[in-house]
């Protein structure tokens, strides 16, 4: 079978252009052509951006005002990755990205140790020939992430135009993001050990935020860590939906973030000492107190699986048609059960 052939696109420099190549290429080519920075960036390295047929292969060649440009451009390949026909919650679709209700236990990428069954495979199948290629791969654009024990909402791009512009809304965090977690004790402005905790600070309506630097934790490559030099900027923000126990001893807790790093939530959180239920990683070996929620409800949070937290809200700009999007995921079985089991022995407890 013969290859599909190679398409050019002409990119006309305009006025006054940066110095570099490669940020004239992402400012004039034309936004129809979906070509994200990355992909500009391969394209000059494996010599496909051409003037008057002179190559140019640095990113930063000068170019001026009036050149012509011409990037050849390669087909869309298929990717190695086998598409698995794993069921999925789909939420919203189009042509150009599609969203996703993740159960817990669900990798999102293949990675050593999960090979497969995760939801890119999954993607594979469902979208089949409707991706129209992300990167120079016919392959689902993964913008963002939430931990394979963490259950609810995600959005993945199908084509290159949807990645880049969702990429965008990442980085500038203008992406809604709200989880539900369910978290031992209960976050209070009045704690003197949370008013004396650094970056931990309090918002009007008893908002607590969190604020620091993360990074990988010095002698467990797989955790990260609040550091306070180095690492990614990181804000996490949460309030209290409700509490539970006599006294108060788990909280159910809205969290949103500033900022997406690895872990966030669950590393904050577990820095403010208020980690989540079931978290096997940051968790610790807190346990649920049996004299204030009684025997059934401790139980239930010791035996919880996972880290109790749940994507239960996404909002973003849907980078093609600029139309405002947002979605909302119901708790899932388990989190609802655990709540349920709560809330019984917190009316059991306030009506002794």
């Amino acid at each position: 079978m013969a290859e599909a052939p190679f398409t050019e696109l002409q990119v006309v420099i305009g006025p006054e252009p940066p110095d570099r190549l490669d940020k004239a290429l992402a400012r004039d080519v034309p936004e129809g052509a979906a070509l994200s920075r990355s992909r500009l960036a391969r394209l000059i390295a494996e010599g496909a951006v051409t003037r008057a047929d002179v190559v140019l292969d640095s990113p930063r060649a000068r170019v001026a005002a009036g050149d012509v440009l011409t990037l050849r451009l390669a087909p869309a390949a298929e990717v190695e990755t086998r598409a698995q026909p794993i069921p999925l919650q789909v939420v919203w679709e189009d042509a150009d990205l599609i969203v996703i209700d993740k159960p817990a236990g669900m990798v999102v990428h293949p990675a050593p140790g999960s090979p497969d069954r995760t939801l890119v495979n999954a993607l594979l199948h469902h979208c089949g020939n409707s991706l129209s290629g992300v990167g120079g791969e016919k392959r689902p654009g993964i913008v963002h992430r939430i931990d394979k024990d963490t259950s609810g909402l995600l959005v993945v791009a199908k084509s290159d135009r949807a990645h880049h512009g969702l990429a965008a809304q990442f980085e500038a965090h203008d992406v809604l993001r709200r989880y539900q977690a369910v978290v031992h004790g209960v976050p209070d402005a009045a704690d003197p050990r949370l008013r004396g905790l650094r970056g931990v600070s309090f918002e009007a309506g008893n908002i607590l935020k969190i604020t620091s630097q993360l990074a990988r934790h010095r002698t467990d490559r797989q955790r990260q860590a609040v550091v306070w030099a180095g690492g990614r900027h990181a804000v996490t923000r949460a309030r209290v939906v409700a509490g539970f126990g006599a006294p108060p001893a788990m909280a159910l807790l809205e969290c949103w973030l500033e900022t997406g790093r690895t872990h966030q939530i669950r590393v904050h959180l577990a820095h403010a000492g208020h980690g989540l239920v079931g978290d096997p990683v940051y968790g610790g070996r807190r346990a649920a107190s049996e004299r204030a929620l009684g025997a059934p409800a401790a139980a239930a949070c010791a035996a919880f699986p996972r880290q109790a937290l749940h994507a239960a809200t996404l909002g973003f700009t849907h980078p093609v048609t600029g139309a405002t999007l947002e979605f909302a995921s119901d708790l899932p079985a388990d989190m609802a059960a655990l709540l349920a089991t709560l809330r019984a022995a917190h009316a059991g407890c306030t009506s002794q």
